[in-house]
């Protein structure tokens, strides 16, 4: 659990140049491309946090994973389009789909790297 800090902090600056590329890409003409800064934002925000206090550690970090679950959620459906355009179905919004892709690979590579860091510090405290 000693890197997850350092990772909520790394995500927390991709999802931050994600939601403005996509804001960008998008031509600025809706705030909600602008929705992975805001969870990056959080993200940022909680691996500042554990950093500077042990004790929040476990608590911020947990707080992070719930993050990447609703993160992924909310950007699932980007992933599916993305899937469907390789099939040739085209997306309404090519660059939504895109940004909605993204995230949901930043926040499954989140998850898997939380549940891996739970699961061995588990393990180092039964031993």
């Amino acid at each position: 659990m000693q890197n997850m800090p350092k990772l909520s902090l790394t995500v927390g600056i991709i999802l931050i140049i994600l939601g403005i590329i996509s804001y960008i890409a998008t031509g600025a003409a809706s705030a909600t491309a602008l929705i992975p800064a805001f969870f990056g934002i959080v993200f940022a925000l909680l691996g500042l946090l554990a950093k500077k206090s042990e004790g929040m550690r476990k608590h911020t970090m947990h707080a992070a994973l719930l993050l990447a679950i609703l993160g992924l959620g909310g950007s699932f459906g980007g992933l599916l389009a993305i899937i469907g355009a390789i099939t040739g179905d085209m997306p309404e919004r090519p660059a939504a789909a895109i940004g909605q892709a993204v995230m949901a690979v930043v926040c499954i590579g989140f998850l898997a790297a939380g549940i891996t860091s739970f699961i061995n510090a588990r393990k180092n405290r039964a031993a």
